[in-house]
């Protein structure tokens, strides 16, 4: 007997599933093609990349690299695309109203053409990320290593990218590069958080970063490390205001810190402890901590032995 799903029997599922897209749910949207699409923008994302690091990451299809004709090669094919994707996805912004095909196609080409003048920017910050990087971490062997291996550097670097578009208002695509580079690092920086320059992350899996966090110059952060809102209770009541914290300039938050609430400021100059729950403002220059933790082990004749962890400067930043 075939393990295969008998003709008939396909049919029977395909007719259950036609017969509940009724169009009464929001998941029943039939039309494919007024849609950004996941795959094209992470293509996208990938192209951007050559032209953020241009001697890193070429296009293998030519078999001679000349640098000029790679990057306009480069440039019509991201706009021509970027276009396509950012047309698509004005038909769901809210801000803008309803708007024509024709509007939309002059305002995506708008859109776009913008969007590159920003490029030069955009490269300069991931230069200073990329130097707090190498500067940050003794275990870089070189500027290159950082480039190729460090997923910190990735998800910044497509954050930056995203964050030009979320500015100039493009709904929907900034967010999928951003869970592209989520996906891809296990760090998620929404696209609307502001970051500034030199930002540093070591390790990277585990990090979240919400969307009205504002975060200084010369900020390190570690694994694990939440900054996030206090309560998402009012879900779309709470749309537009600050949710997320405040981080000032040379601030270092070590592994597991979560840090919470858009009341929240972290003065310049502060190291966050791992592992600390954070929920209202730390001056500036300051150290938060945990309390010494105590271990407890149990021996093979069942006899309990506590030890208090000393709470040294090793122990501090290893945490």
């Amino acid at each position: 007997m075939s393990d295969r799903i008998r003709e008939e029997e396909i049919d029977g599922i395909v007719k259950l599933i036609l017969a509940d897209l009724n169009g009464e749910k929001n998941i029943d949207a039939e039309n494919i093609e007024n849609k950004p699409d996941k795959t094209e923008v992470r293509k996208i994302v990938n192209h951007l990349s050559r032209l953020v690091f241009p001697g890193f990451f070429r296009d293998r299809t030519f078999k001679l690299y000349n640098l000029k004709n790679s990057i306009a090669v480069n440039v019509e094919d991201i706009f021509y695309h970027l276009q396509k994707q950012v047309m698509m996805a004005l038909d769901f912004c809210k801000l803008r109203g309803t708007m024509t095909e024709e509007d939309r196609e002059k305002e995506s080409y708008r859109i776009c053409r913008v969007y590159f003048e920003q490029l030069p920017k955009v490269r300069a910050k991931v230069e200073t990320d990329l130097l707090a990087a190498y500067d940050g971490d003794p275990a870089a062997c070189c500027l290159e290593e950082i480039i190729l291996a460090y997923p910190g550097l990735m998800a910044t670097t497509v954050y930056r990218l995203a964050h030009e578009l979320y500015l100039l208002k493009v709904p929907v695509i900034p967010r999928l590069m951003t869970e592209y580079a989520h996906s891809e690092t296990g760090v998620d920086i929404h696209p609307g958080a502001t970051i500034g320059d030199s930002f540093f992350i070591d390790h990277g899996t585990g990090i979240v970063v919400g969307e009205t966090a504002v975060i200084g110059k010369n900020v390190k952060i570690y694994q694990g490390v939440t900054i996030g809102a206090l309560s998402t209770r009012g879900g779309q009541k709470l749309s537009g205001k600050k949710r997320h914290p405040t981080i000032g300039d040379n601030v270092t938050i070590y592994a597991g810190a979560s840090i919470l609430g858009g009341e929240t400021v972290i003065g310049e100059n502060s190291v966050i402890g791992g592992n600390t729950f954070i929920t209202s403002s730390v001056p500036a220059n300051t150290r938060v901590s945990m309390k010494n933790p105590e271990m407890e082990y149990t021996t093979r004749d069942n006899r309990r032995v506590k030890e208090e962890i000393k709470q040294s400067e090793e122990w501090f930043y290893m945490i």
